[in-house]
This record gives structure tokens, sequence and C-alpha cells, in this order.
């Protein structure tokens, strides 16, 4: 998928309240598709992002974390995480936008643990999906950002 342009959505991140790809371009976005809310791996993966915000902040590029968990589910755990990021619901029809970023992991009927660094200008620039058990880390989304040119860091 890199080198292709991100599938567009529109998500719940509250009840009132849907979330664009469209509504960040201009800048890099980090995807991060997770299976779910309170699985233990996901907790502190998302963890990390939290902390991962003053380099993100640093880059110019904001975190967006997906599973098809609903928004009230999204609402409770990231109080209870600190999440400052936006929590997006994807669950109707389930999973439809991780599946069309090949993010979805037919076993579990979930979002697989996959990210994604989506330029300035809307193009996936670096993708990778992980087993369920692992949590990716930071290296190598702070890699894929830090290797985006210039020209598609920002316009």
């Amino acid at each position: 998928m890199p080198g292709s342009p991100a599938p567009a959505f529109a998500l719940r991140s509250s009840p009132h309240c849907d979330v664009a790809l469209e509504d960040y371009r201009g800048g890099p976005i980090v995807l991060a598709f997770y299976i779910a809310d309170w699985h233990p791996v996901c907790s502190a993966q998302l963890e990390r992002y939290r902390d991962l915000g003053p380099e993100l902040m640093r880059l110019g590029a904001e975190l967006l974390a997906i599973s098809s968990d609903t928004v009230w589910s999204h609402a409770a755990f990231a109080r209870a995480h600190h999440l400052p990021f936006q929590l997006l619901a994807d669950h109707t029809p389930r999973a439809k936008i991780a599946q069309a970023y090949g993010a979805f992991d037919v076993q579990v009927q979930a979002p697989s643990r996959s990210l994604f660094v989506i330029d300035a200008m809307g193009v996936i620039a670096w993708s990778e999906s992980f087993p369920e058990s692992v949590d990716p880390g930071l290296d190598r989304i702070l890699s894929a950002l830090e290797g985006l040119p210039p020209a598609t860091r920002q316009p």
C-alpha cells in the first residue's frame, strides 16, 4: 500500500462528532489500528503513544487510533488511560475502514494491529502490521515520520 492514496473515511470520535481523514490534510498522520479497547497489549501500546506526544508535535504529526469499539467504550478507555488523541469508532458497519486499509483480522473479526504513516498529501508513506500479542513500539513510527521528504511533511 505505500505509495497509494490513503482511503478516505469519516468516523465517530464521540456521539455527536465525526472525524474525517481530510480534516488532517496538510501534515503527516499516524493511523494506529488496534484490536480493542481494554485489550492488555492495546492499552500499553496506546499509553506509549500518549507519551510520544512531544515527538509527534516536533514532527508536525497527528495520531488517530481506530478500533471497532463504540464511542462509549472509547470515551471510558481514553479517560482511564489519559489519552489525548482521537479514538475513532469503526463499527458501523463493523471495521469497514480497517478492511479498506487491509488492516482487518478475519479470524478475530476485528482490526489487526496495524500502523500507517500518511504524508501531508494523503499518500500512504509507510505501513506495517503486527501479531495480536506484539506491541509495535515507537521506533518504526518515528523512523517513518523522520524519513518523509520535507515536501510531504507539510505543503
